[in-house]
């Protein structure tokens, strides 16, 4: 990592306490620059190869600072590989939050509901929005319906599995100004039933090194620029970026080139699915992402996600993981796979297929990708 020798390294203070005033406080003072900077961990979590300088308040022999400017480092989910530590300033995560609020028209004094984790940039971005609206935030320390619906909070964020269960409730939706939903794409339906429960929902899509959601609803936040690169990557710029990985090259301020393939339709993004999720089958690319939208339409699937499998004639196999809407009724193959072929090439029709109960999660409400490739 680059530093300035002009300038000490900041403390990097980890912290595994539960989602509470402590924490927020915590980020509060690394945020204005009274305190350390701090990476938030779930509470248990080894900080392992990122090395803070303290640990719940105890000195690491090893630990390491870091650069003036940053405020907080957020440990990246590992869906897809090794966590690294994604380096925010204050200036950043300012900007992102005042952007959101601006964009949803969201009043100084309004409560906002942190049940995400706050060790994730979503949850996180929630504690900075208070921040700016002046207002102290409501947190849970886990996502329990009944007390999210009785907590008097006028904005939330979640994530599709969140609201999902919000709908399947029932639920007077309406009592919130705002539901953030992001994380991952939401399964078919699920926003028009939310809105007709009386949720105003608006979609999000970002990252970590984004300071969490910078496009809302297709369309950028205030001085957020996008395009689309030759390879179909979506290409980021703009002041919530992040300042470099933990023990990484300082990122520059240009373009920032996501692991996302998308398009831009006047103006408005369309994510069409990870670029690392592209199957190659017989010599054919498959974007996984997209098999999985068309299989999510089936009205037997309740839930399913899609990944390549090694396969010794075709290199890779298009495996779907579905939840069935009725575990005694699961779809069969064949059926799922006339299904995709009446709307996809012939090549991107899954060639196997797995029943699960639920789908893994990560901490942060997404799939874990990992496991299903593995088996774990």
């Amino acid at each position: 990592m680059r530093r300035n020798p002009s300038h000490p390294d900041r403390p990097l203070h980890a912290l595994t306490l539960p989602p509470g005033p402590r924490l927020f406080e915590a980020v509060t003072a690394a945020l204005s620059g009274e305190g350390p900077a701090v990476l938030p961990l779930p509470p248990g979590m080894d900080p392992g190869p990122l090395r803070p300088t303290h640990v719940d308040g105890v000195r690491q022999a090893d630990g390491e600072g870091v650069p003036p400017d940053v405020a907080v480092v957020i440990a990246t989910s590992g869906s897809t590989g090794t966590p690294k530590g994604v380096q925010l300033s204050a200036q950043a995560l300012r900007t992102s939050a005042a952007a959101s609020l601006r964009r949803l028209g969201a009043a100084k004094g309004e409560r906002w509901l942190c049940c995400l984790p706050p060790s994730h940039v979503s949850g996180l971005q929630v504690l900075v929005r208070s921040i700016l609206a002046e207002a102290e935030p409501i947190i849970h320390e886990r996502f329990d319906p009944v007390a999210v619906l009785e907590s008097g909070a006028t904005h939330v964020s979640l994530v599709p599995t969140q609201l999902h269960r919000l709908v399947a409730m029932n639920a007077d939706l309406s009592v919130f100004g705002t539901v953030l939903l992001g994380g991952a794409a939401p399964m078919p339906g699920l926003l028009a039933e939310a809105r007709a429960l009386g949720a105003r929902v608006v979609t999000t899509y970002g990252m970590s090194e984004t300071s969490g959601g910078c496009v809302y609803d297709g369309r950028p936040l205030y001085n957020v620029d996008l395009k689309i690169g030759d390879d179909g990557r979506i290409l980021i710029s703009g002041p919530v970026l992040f300042s470099g990985y933990r023990f990484g090259e300082p990122y520059d301020g240009g373009w920032f080139a996501t692991s996302d393939l998308g398009e831009l339709t006047g103006g408005r993004l369309r994510v069409l699915g990870r670029a690392d999720d592209v199957i190659n089958t017989g010599g054919e690319k498959v974007v996984a992402a997209s098999v999985a939208a068309v299989l999510a339409r089936h009205p037997e699937v309740a839930d399913v996600a899609v990944v390549g499998t090694p396969d010794p004639e075709w290199g890779e196999a298009v495996t779907a993981f579905v939840v069935p809407a009725d575990q005694s009724r699961p779809p069969t193959l064949q059926q799922l796979r006339a299904y995709a072929a009446d709307r996809l090439p012939p090549y991107a029709a899954p060639r196997e297929l797995r029943i699960l109960s639920a789908l893994p999660l990560l901490a942060n409400g997404k799939t874990d990708m990992a496991a299903l490739r593995t088996g774990t």
